[in-house]
């Protein structure tokens, strides 16, 4: 095992985690006429699945307030953490998603990467998908004229333990855009699967679950990636959306990345209790 790994218990299968009903209402970070907003866990999907209203925050929000059309805004990859904002009405719903195609919209990310990031740097790349990979929802860096134009800022907070405690601000919404330029960095994530150590950690985590392999090769038991806030600055919508670091997250950090308390709170937190 990695030296200072955190040692929390992983997902044990590949199966998105099941929502149990009564926490549901512990990650609302707002709920009125319009909207609807969560501080989604890792491990868990967005989109609704086929294993029932509770495998899925859309289908859990569905189930939880009696509604049948849910609109979502925004959405995370399955292991991000963080703002997910779920429209309840066409109006919002038309609102934010056209502040977001007009790019009247800012995110703000935290992420753990793997090695020194000494300073901040704003990188510019396309992106497309990896053709010369086996795993189909792969992305990379690429000169070939059907990528997309991508652009990701980094900046530094503390390093330490080798690790790069970092804010990180996407200018664009590419698929997978923070993982593919931090792994283009030469710094990626701590615990991704995909874009870490060895890429067949993803298809071995899809088929067998967490095995000793992945505790032996990654430290965390999802990527430390984490959505901070959302807001939208449309001239006739602004809203702001802010969700702090979640437990397993500040205990990585905290433990295994060395990053101190202080800044952790100054970064807004959910410290466990």
């Amino acid at each position: 095992m990695i030296p200072g790994a955190n040692t929390a218990a992983p997902a044990t299968n590949a199966s998105p985690t099941k929502i149990i009903p009564d926490e549901l209402p512990e990650w609302v970070v707002e709920d009125d006429d319009d909207f609807l907003v969560f501080n989604k866990p890792g491990n868990i999907v967005c989109h609704p699945s086929k294993d029932g209203p509770w495998s899925s925050m859309v289908g859990a929000a569905k189930a939880w307030k009696g509604l049948e059309t849910l609109h979502l805004v925004s959405r995370l990859d399955r292991e991000t953490s963080g703002v997910l904002v779920i429209a309840k009405n066409r109006d919002a719903a038309r609102r934010s998603q056209v502040a977001m195609e007009r790019r009247h919209v800012s995110k703000t990310y935290y992420a753990v990467l793997r090695g020194h990031l000494a300073a901040p740097v704003q990188v510019d790349e396309p992106i497309q998908r990896a053709t010369t990979s086996e795993i189909a929802v792969k992305h990379t860096v690429s000169r070939d004229p059907a990528a997309r134009p991508s652009a990701t800022f980094f900046e530094p907070l503390h390093h330490a333990n080798g690790y790069t405690f970092t804010r990180v601000i996407p200018f664009t919404g590419r698929t997978h855009q923070i993982r593919v330029h931090a792994q283009w960095l030469g710094l990626p994530l701590a615990g991704d699967k995909l874009y870490g150590p060895d890429e067949r950690l993803y298809l071995e985590f899809v088929e067998q679950g967490w095995t000793p392999r992945h505790a032996q090769l990654l430290e965390f038991s999802r990527h430390a990636l984490h959505s901070a806030l959302l807001e939208f600055r449309a001239p006739d919508f602004r809203r702001a959306f802010r969700a702090p670091l979640p437990p397993d997250l500040y205990e990585f950090c905290l433990h295994t990345a060395g990053v101190p308390p202080a800044l952790l709170r100054a970064v807004g937190s959910a410290e466990p209790h």
